[in-house]
Order: C-alpha cells, then structure tokens, then sequence
C-alpha cells in the first residue's frame, strides 16, 4: 500500500508499526485477510485524511488507530449477512497457517498457542455466529485488552450494555474451548486421520470420525465444492476419499494451522485446499475444507 507522508515526523514510525496489529484486528474481526487488509487500508486513508493539526493533536496513535479500525470493520460486519446470503455455498473464514498472525507485539513463545486459538477456524466460526456488536466487544476487550468506555464508543452503546455483549461472547467461546481436545490429541487424531485418507482406507478414516461429524466446504462458486455440509461419517469419508480419486495429481500433507494440525492438497507445489479439523473425544467432530482461491492466500505466500 502507498501511504502517503503522514506530515507529523515524530508520528511516522508509531503509525507505520501498527500496520501489523491492525490487520491481526480486522481479520479476527472480518475472517479473511482481504476484507482486513481492505479494513486497515480504509483506516490509513481517514488517518491521512487528517489535517497536520489534527493528526499532532492525537496523543494516543495506537488508540486512535486501533478505535478507527474498529468502527471500519463493524461497518462491514453490518453489511456481511446480506453478502453471505449471496455466497454460493458455505461460507468459511480464511484458513491461515499457524504463527502468521500475531498482535504486532512479537509475544513470547508461551502466548502462542492463546494468540494463535484467537484466529482458529474452530473460533472464527463461533464468532461469526455473533452479532456485529458482541463480536466486536468481545475481540476488542478480551483479546486487544481495549477498555469498554472506548469500545462503547465504537459501537453506540453505554459501556454497561458492552461488557454483557463481552460476557455473552465470552460463554459462547468458553463452550468451544471446553471441549476442544488438547494439541498432542488434537495432532495424533489428525496424523491418523491424514495417513487413512492418504492411503484410500475407507474403514480406517470412517472409524476416526464422530457419528456427529461435519463436513463443510467453501469453493465461493468459484470452485466446485460441496454446497451443503456433509454429515456423518460415512458420507464424510467416502466424500473425501472422492475428492482424492477426482484429483490424482493432488498431494496429501501436513500443515500446522491456527488450530494445530491440518492439511493442504497441493498441485505441484501450489496450495488447492486447506483443511482444518476438529477434535473432541479422540474423534473428528468438524472438518472445514476451503477450496476457495481467494482465500488461501496466506499460503500461496509461504509455498
């Protein structure tokens, strides 16, 4: 993105650092890079739009930056139900490998695996179940620690209505985390469930799967893809097995993602898929398949 000089020199590393943070925000906020990286454009042209004076008035950038993104992407979760409802098929948010977003604040190696929950598939999906408002309450406060009076702010509502959209948030994300496996399970499972699908072993994939289990595929009418959930583990296994048969020239392998293991489908060396899976109980509860081009992005770059 060319930026043009924001004017105030004393200001100009500050808000060029937030760049990173800011696009973490939009993408838990909006769950594809695109829509955030649209987002924190959109914030950097209200910050330049800004008069020297006013931008050397604003003594906290972060903050600023941080309230303006916020209002941006709530504007855009506003208008996603309408666009959803005109999506070919199931919407999913982006997939992205593990690490590739963090707050901008290089954390230490044990806050990793709590930042990088923050952008699983697992949650995005939850959160997307959220109304614009809660959600925004929620990834502000209990993820950018931003106070509720400012949050208020960005929303319309008093800073009592936004801590119970938080705490309704909250128990809604505590359900999903409670029965989440733990990583070591969580990655022998799908190490399991990659060999079996890897080597067209029906009995051993469909025995890896919950009599539960779901199957949800987004190609965005650009791609063929499933367009309604498969369910169950029969249907879910045969399904996956076929597109394996259809696509002789795909590759099976390993990736760790936001929500531990997962795997792409690759075609000489060029991402096709990425598959996130849910573990609960020792079995595949939830398998989110993107085949979606746009959406695979933040793997076409690190191939």
């Amino acid at each position: 993105m060319n930026e043009p000089d924001p004017s105030t020199p004393a200001q100009i590393p500050e808000v060029i650092a937030e760049r990173r943070r800011l696009l973490a925000l939009a993408y838990r906020l909006l769950g594809t890079l695109e829509e955030a990286e649209d987002a924190v454009q959109e914030t950097y042209l209200r910050w330049y739009r800004l008069s020297a004076e006013e931008r050397a008035a604003v003594a906290n950038v972060q903050g600023w930056l941080t309230r303006v993104a916020g209002r941006v992407c709530l504007d855009v979760l506003k208008s996603a139900r309408v666009r959803r409802e005109q999506y070919v098929g199931e919407w999913l948010p982006e997939p992205v490998p593990a690490g590739l977003l963090g707050d901008g604040r290089a954390p230490d190696p044990a806050d990793r695996v709590t930042l990088d929950d923050t952008v699983s598939t697992a949650l995005l999906v939850v959160l997307d179940a959220m109304t614009p408002a809660e959600r925004v309450a929620f990834v502000l406060h209990d993820v950018f620690t931003l106070p509720f009076p400012e949050i208020a702010e960005i929303v319309g509502r008093s800073p009592a209505a936004v801590r119970q959209l938080a705490t309704s948030a909250r128990r809604r994300v505590a359900d999903h985390r409670n029965v989440a496996a733990r990583p070591a399970e969580h990655d022998a499972v799908v190490r399991a469930f990659v060999a079996a699908a890897g080597g067209g072993d029906l009995g051993g994939l469909t025995a890896l799967l919950d009599p539960t289990v779901t199957l949800r595929s987004d190609g965005g009418g650009v791609v063929s893809a499933a367009r309604n959930p498969v369910v169950g583990p029969r249907n879910v296994a045969r399904f996956l097995l076929g597109v394996l048969t259809k696509r002789p020239s795909w590759a099976l392998a390993e990736r760790a993602t936001a929500d531990g293991l997962g795997f792409v489908l690759t075609e000489t060396g060029e991402v096709r898929a990425v598959a996130n899976l849910r573990v609960v109980g020792g079995r595949v509860t939830d398998v989110w398949l993107v085949v979606n081009p746009g959406k695979l992005t933040g793997w076409r770059a690190r191939r």
